[in-house]
């Protein structure tokens, strides 16, 4: 497309967030060789702005700064503009935010960084407002006078380049070896109990995230252990968390995180990751609990994300914005007369006491649905179906349509999951549609992942989190539907993120391949933050296709993957909880259960039904059906190799510490083997 007066080199890009940019008078560049040979040509040093579509201060700082025409002159004399999108550049994001972290002490979008023409760093912050303000210093005082020091004080500028490229080389990219044993899961364990918020659940005060990764954890450590105290913390969490406006009452679905302590006024936009790892936590929470109440939650999750979420060819879209027509949280709150005009003024009324729509409102004026102060109970499917048609009305929120290989992994594992738990076939067939548009849209010829399609075009070879997670999606989606093909192409793939990531001299996985561009540092990353690190899923996944496939590589790895990051784990074991959930099964007696039979028989969804309604994470299900398929999984699986039904029905071998059972026949005779 030809570049207007109106718009910027931003207006031929793909991603979401880089086309909101595209219009703006700022001479965007995306992240490549142009910008940086233009800044080197032009001796000119580099203005770098990182967010993503759905980011409301990255749409503040917009509107302040990027579409004013006095910033606009400022960058486009001084400095060259680049553009990223951290959600398809997340190798980018990574090393600049280390940046800002060891600058200024904390991180966060928008990630505005000043650089050299090599891409090395010499300023670092996040939002900044056009003028000073509320004690901020203000985009155009910052730009003039590191304007001032490029032309005037190079020299004092290299050192701070030199110390803040070793600063991050010796301080952030590094890890220590150690050994993770029980006592580093008792000190994650003890953190979280001693930052539990017992009256709203959560860890912490405000603002609060959802992290279910540490929820998950906390029921792995229940199960260990038999402490109720970490069961009671997640089903607080959990609990408190539906009952608050983080939980879309009308349309279903989590927002991203809580700005206050009770979950009740969330920071608007939603992800699928976020939504993906809930469901996940409450799937869980089900199976130890056995409260119906975590099934309904889960099912409405799938009920947004399967209406909203889901492309026509079946994968899933990323996010959706916080604002519309240009306000926060718009599209989300009611006023007492708009719930009147829709239901009628008694069962109106009724519904505004349940959900606390009142006249002063509790956000801005205006009422953001909660039961925080009436508790959880089921609703009227009638009146929310009423509400959700006449909301549906509304100026919708932005949808980031862009499909994002790693995120879909995780939907992808969280369906399969669900397929299982909650017997319900529909979420392995979505599941499975959105591996088949993956395989056949985001896999070049020779085999190679990419990370991002939007509108007809693959782009940016995967990074370590889409291989990753998408093996976790499907390994879980192998125990959903015993379809081998599942198996064999998370095995494949997980080769080929060994070929592409691992470190063969120190081990561990990095971000992004060998075949990648070379960025100033190769971050391995291991912090599960608002998703786990791919490391920390490769950890897990490496030892469930050890145990299941019997190949030594895998297991020297995964032993391998535990140890060259356990030093640095210990020293902060509350920030790698999906870590820990990889030690956690390396520790714990692990169980092996291959039913042989007919997948479709009555008494082989019995036996299904015994299996999928415990909580049992150390778990690894195998399904060996007759004729051909249950040869391919005794080849995958050798283990398998001799197992067969007995008397021609259903059969059951389990192995539980490296010991097996007899074999048993039937439900009842599993159900007391289980027990």
């Amino acid at each position: 497309m030809k570049l207007t007066k109106t718009s910027n080199r931003l207006i031929n890009e793909k991603s979401p967030y880089l086309l909101q940019h595209a219009h703006n008078p700022v001479d965007w560049y995306p992240w490549g060789d142009e910008a940086f040979a233009k800044a080197k040509a032009e001796d000119k040093p580099v203005f770098l702005s990182i967010g993503y579509s759905t980011c409301h201060w990255c749409h503040v700082m917009e509107r302040e700064s990027f579409e004013d025409p006095e910033v606009a002159e400022i960058l486009n004399k001084h400095f060259i503009s680049v553009k990223v999108d951290r959600e398809e550049r997340p190798d980018i994001d990574t090393i600049y935010m280390a940046v800002c972290q060891a600058i200024t002490g904390h991180g966060g979008w928008p990630l505005t960084v000043i650089l050299t023409p090599d891409k090395k760093p010499f300023f670092a912050g996040t939002y900044f407002p056009k003028q000073d303000s509320r004690g901020m210093p203000g985009l155009i005082g910052m730009l003039t006078r590191i304007t001032g020091l490029w032309q005037n004080e190079r020299e004092k500028l290299q050192y701070t380049v030199n110390d803040i490229t070793r600063v991050i080389e010796n301080n952030f990219f590094t890890h220590d070896r150690g050994a993770i044993t029980k006592d580093t899961l008792s000190r994650a364990y003890n953190y979280f109990e001693n930052s539990f918020d017992p009256e709203y659940g959560g860890f912490g005060r405000a603002p609060k995230f959802p992290s279910p990764h540490n929820l998950s954890f906390l029921l792995r450590y229940w199960k260990m252990t038999g402490r109720e105290q970490a069961l009671e913390m997640v089903e607080k969490t959990l609990e408190s968390m539906y009952l608050g406006g983080i939980y879309d009452h009308i349309g279903f679905g989590f927002s991203r995180y809580s700005t206050d302590r009770r979950w009740l006024v969330p920071h608007f936009e939603k992800m699928l990751y976020d939504n993906a790892l809930l469901a996940i936590a409450y799937l869980e929470t089900y199976q130890a609990a056995k409260k119906e109440k975590w099934a309904k939650i889960t099912r409405d999750i799938f009920t947004y994300v399967l209406r909203d979420m889901t492309s026509p060819e079946g994968a899933f879209y990323s996010a959706e914005d916080a604002d519309s027509e240009g306000v926060e949280g718009k599209f989300y709150v009611w006023t007492p007369d708009e719930i009147k005009e829709v239901l009628g003024t008694e069962e109106g009324e009724k519904f505004c006491q349940q959900y606390d729509i009142t006249p002063e409102g509790n956000f801005e004026g205006k009422s953001i649905p909660n039961l925080i102060r009436t508790g959880y109970r089921s609703g009227d499917p009638l009146a929310i179906k009423q509400l959700f048609i006449y909301r549906d009305r509304r100026v919708h929120p932005f949808k980031d349509d862009k499909i994002l290989t790693g995120w879909n992994g995780l939907m992808i594992a969280a369906l399969s999951l669900g397929a299982r738990v909650l017997e319900e076939p529909q979420y392995a067939e979505a599941a499975e549609k959105a591996v088949s548009f993956i395989m056949e849209n985001l896999r070049r010829e020779d085999g190679r992942l990419l990370a991002r399609y939007r509108d007809g075009e693959a782009a940016y070879a995967a990074y370590v989190d889409d291989y990753a997670f998408l093996v976790w999606g499907l390994i879980e989606l192998y125990q959903a539907t015993f379809k081998p093909d599942w198996l064999l192409l998370a095995l494949e793939l997980n080769r080929d993120m060994l070929k592409y990531f691992w470190d063969e001299s120190n081990g561990g996985l990095f971000q992004y391949g060998s075949d990648a561009e070379n960025l100033i540092s190769r971050p391995k990353e291991t912090y599960d933050g608002a998703t786990p690190s791919g490391n920390s899923v490769a950890a897990l996944n490496l030892l469930k296709l050890a145990r299941l496939t019997g190949d030594s590589n895998l297991e020297e790895k995964s032993r391998i993957q535990l140890q060259v990051f356990g030093g640095s784990i210990n020293e902060a074991p509350m920030g790698h909880s999906h870590f820990l959930m990889g030690a956690w099964f390396d520790m714990v007696p692990p169980l092996e259960v291959t039913l042989c039979g007919d997948p479709k028989s009555g008494e082989m969804k019995e036996m299904l039904r015994v299996i999928n309604s415990d909580f049992r994470p150390e778990l690894l299900l195998t399904l060996k059906p007759p004729g051909d398929a249950g040869e391919q999984i005794s080849e995958i699986v050798p283990f398998t190799k001799d197992r067969r039904p007995m008397e021609g029905r259903a059969t059951a071998y389990v192995c539980t510490n490296y010991a097996c059972r007899q074999p048993v026949i039937g439900s009842k005779q599993l159900r007391e083997i289980m027990e």
